[in-house]
């Protein structure tokens, strides 16, 4: 049970990973959770007035499937099984974090100052964040798993091309806007 109960390392989850990917290629399947918002709407009747949602979604029922057991599993490790575990960050990280402003870093699993404190000014950061993950994932034709993991072992350059933007995209945000906006 102990190892169950600690993080598995790379040389763990990382075969896990290719093994699935291996298989769904096998099957024909792509992989990838933004579409599933698109599966959702179309079994919702979305079809009907937009033809964006106009498609047979009981063929993805399996990725919507995927998809619950991953929010389930998730559920289970973090409440189950994780003894309330917090992800292990660089004390450089931490101090950078500090003087930002965040003095739970290193001792939560997320910042307790932007999603327990509901001010405006968090409000508006998470709401412009939701929509701007939103049409980014949209406009590059899926998100980050689906084109990192999925997308790469296809050897998509459209997938490829989408990760290094993500990579670009992160160090930005992480180098330049964030000390900005905090």
């Amino acid at each position: 049970m102990e190892f169950i109960l600690q993080p598995w390392p790379w040389y763990i989850g990382g075969p896990l990973i290719a093994i699935i990917m291996l298989l769904l290629i096998y099957l024909g399947k792509s992989f990838g959770f933004s579409s599933n918002f698109r599966t959702i709407c179309a079994a919702m009747g979305a079809g009907k007035s937009c033809d964006f949602f106009a498609f047979n979604w009981k063929a993805q029922k399996w990725n919507l499937l995927f998809l619950i057991g991953a929010i389930l599993g998730g559920f289970i490790a973090a409440h189950l099984l994780s003894d309330h575990q917090i992800p292990a960050i660089s004390e450089q990280t931490i101090q950078q974090l500090n003087d930002l402003g965040f003095a739970s870093a290193g001792k939560a699993y997320s910042p307790t100052e932007i999603f327990e404190n509901l001010t405006p000014k968090n409000i508006v950061l998470l709401v412009v964040g939701g929509l701007l993950v939103g049409f980014g994932t949209r406009y590059a034709g899926g998100c980050t798993s689906g084109h990192a993991i999925s997308g790469l072992s296809d050897l998509q350059i459209s997938s490829l091309i989408a990760v290094i933007g993500f990579f670009i995209g992160g160090l930005i945000m992480t180098h330049l806007l964030f000390p900005l906006i905090f």
